[in-house]
């Protein structure tokens, strides 16, 4: 079987066999061949199954993200004669049909983070001082922030995450949520200046920050290490 992918060199249509397929075709291509071909949907499973779990686990836990992360490519493989090359990217378009998903876990999403906020560091294994107030002061930072994720507004924590997890541009944040850039760019600074509040002026390494409290999209996720 072969598949048409764009010659961008010659500004031309080819085709490719199976085995060049990650090298050479884009993945709207490989949508498209998938409405004729389902089993080469396949191959989108394979390139993006990984980072949409991350960012699953990253909002609901490990254990609700593998049974998302399939429901996620499940409803990609049924909706994908809808799919539309004109508004966006296949890799934004995923983004968006896991958030929906999050959507519906709404308060699991929120007790995550209010259980994670009341997580204490156990620093008896350190022995040096230093480390231990560091180690301390770096978790507080950690539940500040869960706490404050849990009181942003659907809207805005949906922007902040697609961003700081997902790493999408303002531009497909848009194209994931179905909303105009400028409203991305107005939830993002609101859920901005919201954390910036609660953490303070604290980095993730438990040190005062010189310039005032620093980016929260740039921080390390409260349930990661």
């Amino acid at each position: 079987m072969s598949y048409p992918c764009r010659d961008t060199t010659a500004g031309r249509e080819t085709r490719v066999s199976i085995p060049a397929v990650r090298a050479v075709c884009t993945d709207e291509a490989v949508l498209a061949e998938s409405l004729s071909s389902p089993e080469s949907f396949g191959e989108l499973y394979s390139r993006y199954f990984a980072e949409i779990y991350r960012y699953l686990a990253g909002r609901l836990g490990p254990d609700a993200a593998d049974d998302l992360a399939a429901e996620t490519f499940l409803a990609a493989f049924r909706r994908r004669n809808t799919f539309d090359p004109g508004l966006g990217a296949v890799r934004p378009w995923l983004y968006g049909i896991a958030t929906n998903l999050v959507a519906r876990h709404h308060r699991a999403e929120s007790r995550r983070y209010a259980a994670l906020s009341r997580i204490v560091a156990d620093p008896a294994d350190d022995s040096e001082e230093d480390r231990i107030a560091e180690r301390l002061t770096a978790w507080q930072a950690r539940r500040s922030l869960a706490d404050a994720l849990a009181r942003l507004p659907d809207g805005d924590r949906d922007v902040l995450l697609l961003i700081a997890i997902g790493g999408l541009s303002y531009a497909e944040v848009a194209f994931a949520l179905s909303v105009p850039e400028g409203t991305v760019g107005s939830r993002l600074n609101r859920a901005r200046r919201k954390l910036a509040a609660a953490l303070g002026g604290i980095n993730p390494a438990g040190r005062e920050t010189p310039g005032g409290p620093v980016d929260p999209a740039s921080q390390p996720h409260p349930w990661r290490s």
